[in-house]
């Protein structure tokens, strides 16, 4: 067995190999990466284990990993950026820039908002589906289904979250701007942040995409971008038909077709980018990419667990814990809830936090930020089953064990 030693700060680590490679055998991580950071810059770095398996590659933090539901928090901003330009209103019905009507068949007099979808409070359901929409198709299909609404709760007065919600603010994105979303966050946010990161691996450069972290299900079975060193041959859901040609892309047809929900494709490193603009009130590096009033109308809590008012957790996958959301405003969850019934507190000191977690395809991260103590932490997990389990709280014990640094 070999072992790997790490000096940071006069301290040394012994990373033994079972670690290192975190095999789901043992039931480990296949990888894991932490990341500490503050308004200044990177304070930390913790990398164990491999980025990809097949070929031994050891991940680090500028590695790109799909980040699964941090993306939400990444695509406010965008929306933000449109609304601090005009292009955009929070609170004007999304019927007239989708084009057509968005109403919960149960409530058709209660209109939906951008700010109803980002906070998760529109009464869509993800129970119709949303994520295999086909290149040339249309997301609106899905919303014929009655599944994909809650008819027992009008927009604005329950909390749910719903992946579906996203793939329509993309929607109503691109026909603001009849840009097509994955080179519209390349623009709004990712290239003014000197970010090398992509909701579509095309728009990435082949070296970012040549060192993609692969993603392995609790098995050990890579589960999400497999993809040898290489961008994949179709980024996106092919159309019907089998071909990949997205000169079909039209503005505001498939909101879904790059994953706004999802599919952001970024480093660790690149992440703690997107937390110290949350701490410094929406500059870094002396870039201010969103004003102070924006950041405020991202972070305020729009919704507060009350029981009988929304879910605490998420119906589109397996896990179930309770007491998992507590507090969510446009794309940004608030941990430490100080309520009966929340257990949102991975870092188990009751310090009130701010950003995002995600978890598909065996992978469980997340992006949070002490804005009153300056700090942050980016961490992911790669390897690891669908429930978060063993936690002291909702969240996993290889998360909870990455938010206090060990």
């Amino acid at each position: 067995m070999s072992t790997r030693w790490m000096r940071k700060g006069g301290s040394i680590c012994l990373l033994g190999l079972l670690l290192l490679a975190g095999t789901a055998r043992a039931g480990g991580p296949v990888a894991t990466v932490r990341v500490g950071f503050d308004r200044d810059g990177i304070t930390s770095t913790q990398v164990h284990g491999f980025a990809d398996k097949a070929d031994g590659r050891k991940v680090t933090a500028d590695d790109p990993v799909r980040i699964a539901s941090i993306s939400k928090l990444v695509t406010a901003i965008g929306v933000m950026r449109l609304v601090e330009a005009g292009k955009l209103n929070l609170d004007a019905d999304v019927s007239g820039q989708l084009g057509w009507p968005l109403r919960n068949p149960a409530f058709p007099d209660t209109p939906i908002t951008l700010r109803l979808l980002m906070s998760h409070r529109s009464s869509l359901t993800d129970a119709a589906g949303y994520w295999q929409t086909p290149l040339g198709g249309q997301l609106r299909d899905i919303l014929k289904d009655p599944r994909a609404w809650d008819t027992q709760h009008a927009p604005g007065t329950y909390f749910r979250y719903t992946n579906l919600n996203f793939p329509l603010v993309a929607q109503v994105m691109e026909r603001a701007t009849g840009e097509r979303f994955d080179r519209l966050m390349q623009r709004l946010v990712l290239k003014p942040l000197n970010i090398d990161g992509c909701f579509n691996w095309d728009t990435c450069s082949e070296a970012t995409a040549a060192r993609a972290v692969v993603l392995y299900d609790v098995d050990g079975k890579p589960a999400k971008d497999d993809n040898h060193g290489r961008k994949p041959d179709c980024p996106v859901v092919p159309a019907q038909d089998g071909s990949c040609n997205l000169a079909q892309w039209r503005a505001g047809e498939n909101g879904a077709l790059f994953s706004p929900q999802g599919g952001l494709r970024i480093s660790a490193n690149g992440l703690a980018r997107i937390g110290r603009l949350l701490l410094d009130n929406g500059r870094i590096d002396g870039v201010q990419l969103l004003t102070p009033a924006s950041v405020q109308a991202l972070a305020t809590p729009l919704w507060r667990y009350h029981d009988g008012d929304g879910l605490t957790y998420e119906e589109d996958t397996d896990d179930r814990g309770k007491g998992f959301f507590c507090r969510y405003g446009m794309a940004v969850q608030t941990l430490a809830t100080p309520a009966t019934g929340c257990h949102d507190d991975p870092f188990g000191d009751g310090i009130e936090r701010i950003g995002h977690s995600g978890s598909a395809y065996g992978l469980q991260a997340g992006l949070w930020v002490d804005r009153e103590h300056g700090t942050g932490v980016v961490w992911f997990a790669t390897g690891m089953p669908d429930q978060r389990l063993g936690g002291r709280s909702a969240f996993s014990a290889v998360e909870e064990e990455l938010a206090r640094g060990k």
